[in-house]
Parts: structure tokens; sequence; C-alpha cells
């Protein structure tokens, strides 16, 4: 399968501009061939977690997740975005979801791990793990940027039967080693293809890394961003995954009993 991640520069809470600019990305991937879009956190409304949370209205954001039903349908191509997302109680949540393309939704997720005072002042963290759903015959699961640098949440997608997790995120310049060394590790060592697809430029003083990768389930880069806006385009697929945890068997081979009686969750 074919799979597109867009890296670019949103401008916030400009929603039209960002529309657009996921409206003419998905256009392009389609015609590349692709079957799916991964798109950055937040990247809708914007990455500024403070001024999203104060000036957006909550309102405007069922028939923002329309216009993105719209574009997958239109483009006839799957499409990960991440929008924030009001919980019943009232309190707000990053989410990302996964859509087929006919614009159906196949899973939502909300991020677990928040990272920094300005997303922990905007934000509530999410508690549910990632749901496991077939996208075209690949095993799929969504975290969030800096979920993805914990390896109980990639673990846990990986034992649930996940193939393929698809990461929208929002990096800061100077942390390179998180695409180019951490999500590698994720990938090898549960065996599954990383998406990361993040950010360019800067956006409300935030300047991004860039840097968006695909990692492959023998932790080699499938493909890989520089700093600039670009469309990434990389092939994953079930045989290789299923070639990496045959000729090592880490997930068949882990002891949750014996690490269980060590005193760790998770496992």
């Amino acid at each position: 399968m074919l799979l597109a991640l867009l890296q670019a520069n949103a401008v916030v809470l400009d929603t039209e501009v960002n529309l657009g600019t996921i409206d003419q990305a998905a256009q392009r991937a389609a015609s590349a061939g692709a079957r799916l879009l991964l798109t950055p956190e937040l990247f809708t409304v914007g990455y500024a977690p403070v001024r999203v949370r104060a000036e957006l209205d909550p309102d405007s954001l069922p028939a923002l997740r329309a216009r993105l039903q719209d574009i997958a349908r239109r483009h006839r191509i799957g499409l990960v975005y991440s929008l924030p997302a009001v919980a019943p109680d009232g309190s707000w949540r990053i989410s990302a979801t996964l859509l087929d393309r006919d614009g159906t939704v196949l899973t939502d997720y909300a991020k677990v791990h928040l990272f920094g005072e300005g997303e922990r002042k905007a934000f509530g963290a999410g508690s549910q793990p990632p749901a496991v759903v077939d996208f075209h015959g690949i095993k799929a699961a969504l975290l969030i940027c800096y979920d993805v640098e914990f390896p109980e949440a990639v673990r846990t997608a990986a034992t649930h039967g996940a193939q393929l997790l698809l990461v929208p995120t929002a990096l800061s310049h100077g942390f390179d080693a998180v695409p180019q060394v951490l999500l590698r590790a994720r990938a090898l060592e549960s065996q599954l293809h990383v998406a990361y697809a993040n950010h360019s430029g800067t956006e409300d003083g935030c300047m991004f890394l860039g840097g968006s990768v695909v990692a492959g389930p023998d932790g080699g880069l499938l493909a890989s961003a520089g700093t600039a806006a670009e469309l990434l385009l990389a092939e994953v697929s079930v045989d290789a995954v299923d070639a990496a945890r045959a000729a090592v068997p880490y997930l068949a081979d882990r002891r949750p009993e014996a690490y269980r009686a060590w005193g760790l969750c998770g496992s």
C-alpha cells in the first residue's frame, strides 16, 4: 500500500487555508496512487494549544470534521486528521481520526501523553488505548506525537495486532533524534511500520523540525523528509511485518508474567 504524509506549515486558526492545504495534498496523493494521507497534529487549526483553546469556537468542530470527510470522499483516499475534541465532561482533548476513502470514520483516538505547559493548560489527557482497525488489508492504529516516545503505547498497539502506526505530530526544532533514532527503535522493537507526519516552518512562534519519516518493521527508514514542506510517499506492507516478526519474534517471546512480577505494568 502506498502511504502519503503531508509535511506543511499551517496558519493558526485559519481553517480555510489549512483545509485547502489538506485538499491539495489529498489530490496529489490520490493522483500518485496513495491509499491514505496522514496529516500533522492539529493541522486543521494550527498548532498553538493555548490560542486554539481560547479562540476556537467548539461549535465549529462538527463542520470542520464534515469538510475533512468530504475531502476524503471526493479524492477517494483514506485520511488521518487531528483536531481538538470536546469530551462529555466539557474538557478538551487532542484527537486524531482515521477516515476511509468514502469518509467513514474507522477510529478515533485521544492523546494520552501531553507535552509541555501549553498542551497541559489547554487540554486534558485521554486514557483509552489505541484501537486497531483494518484499513484495506493492513491493521492500523493511531497515536499522537509525544505518545509514540513511550514504548508502552507502541507495544500496546502491536500486541493488539497493529501493523501500521499512524502518528500526527507537532515536533519542534532541536529534537532531531526523535524521528531519526527513537521512531526507528519503536518500529524495530514492536516490528511494525511507523508513519510520523510533522509540521514545517513556524506557527505562533514555534519553529518546527519537519523531518517526517516512515520507518519499517526492521527499523529501516522507508522515507524521510527535510525541513521544508513536502508530500512524502512510502510503500508499507503486511509481508514486511510478517517477515520481521518471523526473523526475530520479539512479540511472541515476551514474558509479561515476569515483567508483572518485576513491578512493571503495560508490558
